[in-house]
């Protein structure tokens, strides 16, 4: 069995660097797989934009114009919308699609928390040396926790896409409002305006897909766990303590969640309990993010979903954040279950 607690993975962005490209859960989505809610049209709608963007259409509200010119400026495309419409699906298709496309030969794909700390690693010259030469960046989760992050991605795209590097973008928030609730963004309206600006938004509606058709599931009983443990290998098996889990990634920056997670096939976390600290409930959904995305199998138990994260936090500026969350851990509850 593996102990996550005797794992210190170090900084390591050449590494990350190497790495920037649709997880095992999305390593096989393609645009013909994604299977949008008839009752939402913009679902529909935003894979259209997406393969006209990567032919070379600008999208504009009322219609597409294509153009072609020498060394372009890099476009933009922006996917708001709640978690559970596809937009990672949608985002992982088009790095996928892109490799039949010439115009876009070289691409990453990386979380925003991915990209803030390959920019604090590398230094603004250094993150923007990388991926100078890259033709397309699609960055998932794209959001504006603080002043320090609003001056480096207005700066980094700055530099990066009048230099002829489109970036595709998703997130829950639209970019006119980003950083609200967070911080003082009033104070910073002019970047986070300049940002939105290098962006054509779609809004993706509808409601979590996970969620459809049925009920939120629950944790596990402890006889529920230890049959689940029981059909998982044991070499590639990781058990831990909710708090241990926490005190452990507290002491790790989330860009190193993916080694930490390095040769793990299944984790299972049991005594789940309530979060009070914010740092921590963050942290906690930052792992579950790369958990899930990794395509691990997972299994919990302890306290109910809904009893984890404090209602001020689940009303409040990351509220998006602890929802989405919530509904991952309920999908891996039931594959667990299956």
């Amino acid at each position: 069995m593996i102990d996550l607690t005797a794992r210190h993975p170090p900084p390591d962005p050449q590494g990350l660097l190497a790495g920037l490209n649709p997880s095992a859960r999305f390593e096989h989505v393609r645009f013909g797989t994604y299977r949008p809610n008839p009752d939402y049209p913009s679902q529909a709608e935003a894979r259209t934009s997406l393969q006209a963007f990567l032919k070379g259409a600008q999208v504009r509200p009322g219609g597409f114009r294509l153009f072609r010119r020498a060394k372009p400026e890099g476009r933009g495309l922006y996917l708001d919308g709640g978690f559970g419409v596809g937009k990672t699906h949608l985002l992982a298709s088009t790095y996928h699609e892109a490799d039949g496309d010439s115009s876009y030969s070289t691409r990453a794909l990386m979380s925003f928390q991915d990209l803030m700390y390959l920019i604090g690693a590398l230094g603004m010259a250094g993150a923007v040396d990388a991926f100078r030469g890259h033709d397309l960046l699609l960055i998932d989760e794209f959001e504006l926790d603080d002043p320090g992050n609003t001056h480096m991605a207005n700066t980094f795209l700055g530099q990066l896409m009048p230099a002829g590097t489109s970036v595709v973008a998703t997130s829950n928030t639209e970019p006119g409002a980003l950083g609200q609730g967070r911080f003082n963004a009033a104070d910073f309206q002019r970047q986070i305006q300049g940002i939105a600006e290098r962006f054509d938004t779609h809004r993706i509606d509808g409601p979590d897909y996970r969620q459809r058709g049925t009920a939120p599931a629950d944790v596990l009983s402890p006889a529920e766990f230890a049959v689940w443990q029981a059909r998982q290998d044991d070499r590639t098996l990781a058990v831990i303590t909710h708090r241990d889990l926490n005190r452990h990634l507290l002491a790790i920056h989330p860009s190193r969640f993916s080694q930490l997670l390095d040769g793990v096939g299944a984790v299972g976390i049991t005594e789940l309990g309530a979060m009070s600290d914010q740092n921590v409930a963050l942290r906690f959904v930052h792992f579950i993010d790369k958990l899930y995305d990794l395509g691990l199998h997972a299994a919990f138990t302890g306290l109910p979903l809904g009893k984890l994260f404090s209602d001020t936090y689940r009303h409040g500026a990351y509220a998006k954040k602890y929802s989405r969350c919530l509904s991952r851990v309920s999908e891996l509850l039931w594959e667990a279950r299956g």
